[in-house]
């Protein structure tokens, strides 16, 4: 049955009880690899990810069959400061092109063979502007995250969480600056490509948010200096551990919502990986501090999930390999 949080407590419990990998499939998988027809080490890290993914589905010779996409979407009361190159209403029209199957995100989904959800949150009511106030109160957050964690479906094998809100760099550059620490300008990137002027006042919101809400637990960063979409992102990336579902994250703004389990649960986040390092200036950091290593560096910057549905082919790959392989006595090769 569909878990109904009453309170933001309830989540973050259920999510901390989570179990871990299946240490017997992973052990499997290990003995495995070291059959196939191939020398040692030879697929480098495609080798690693199909052990990971193995314990994550308990089994040794794990497929996947069902990856699921979410783009969540949401409207930001900060963007009214000038932080983003872009009006909030291409929110809305981009949630309209991503049902229409018109954006990149569709097209990778489609080419990767994985099936495609978008939840548009309030578009019509952006959150508070965190300079001045609490992005959201406890009841939508509530609400936000129960949006990402019944959005995961449990019959899916690989999760992808995108986003899509005008603005919403400068909440996630808050979000991590108030989670992880350091200077306040290495936080804060161009986003969509605002000018020196818009970076400066980015720079300012940023700051005065960081002002405004100090000494918030994870949580309640999320909260003050969040938005809906990426409470959402949070939510769904939090269910997929209970279901031993493995994640691949995309970019600043995925892994700035990922970082909230990441503090509720040092092995919060060991269901996860990196799809790729983002040309926004602050997410190398942000890797660094999830201890993730991305499998792809392009120069991406588009969000809605695109760098993560990349990635998804790679661990296509190594699945493919890992479990499509003979082994060297199937294939009666000598193994030396």
């Amino acid at each position: 049955m569909m878990t109904q949080f009453t309170d933001v407590s309830e989540f973050q419990n259920a999510f901390i009880a989570a179990a871990g990998q299946d240490a017997a499939s992973r052990q499997g998988a290990s003995q495995r690899n070291a059959q196939l027809t191939k020398p040692p080490g030879a697929l480098g890290r495609l080798e690693d990810l199909a052990i990971w993914y193995a314990g994550w589905r308990g089994t040794d010779r794990p497929r996947i069959a069902a990856p699921q996409v979410i783009v969540f979407a949401g409207n930001h009361g900060v963007a009214a400061q000038g932080v983003s190159a872009f009006p909030p209403e291409v929110t809305v029209q981009m949630v309209a092109n991503f049902r229409a199957g018109g954006a990149a995100i569709n097209q990778l989904a489609k080419l990767f063979g994985a099936q495609i959800s978008v939840h548009a949150l309030d578009l019509d009511r952006p959150t508070e502007d965190f300079t001045t106030a609490p992005a959201m109160d406890k009841a939508e957050l509530l609400a936000a995250l129960q949006v990402g964690w019944d959005a995961v479906d449990p019959a899916s094998d690989v999760l992808i969480t995108g986003e899509m809100g005008i603005g919403n760099t400068t909440p996630a550059a808050a979000m991590c600056c108030a989670l992880w620490g350091g200077d306040i300008a290495g936080w804060v990137g161009r986003g969509t490509g605002v000018d020196d002027a818009g970076l400066a006042r980015k720079l300012d919101a940023v700051t005065k948010g960081l002002a405004l809400h100090q000494g918030r637990d994870p949580m309640e960063v999320l909260r003050c200096l969040g938005g809906r979409e990426i409470a959402a992102m949070t939510g769904a990336i939090a269910r997929a551990r209970l279901l031993r579902i493995p994640v691949i994250l995309d970019g600043f703004i995925c892994c700035a919502a990922a970082s909230v389990l990441a503090k509720l649960l040092p092995t919060g986040l060991d269901h996860c990986v990196a799809g790729h390092v983002s040309a926004e200036t602050a997410h190398p950091a942000l890797l660094h501090h999830l201890g993730q290593e991305p499998l792809l560096s392009l120069g991406l910057r588009l969000g809605e999930g695109s760098g993560a549905a990349l990635a998804l082919g790679v661990l296509q790959g190594a699945i493919a390999c890992h479990s499509g392989m003979a082994t060297f006595a199937e294939a009666g090769v000598a193994a030396g």
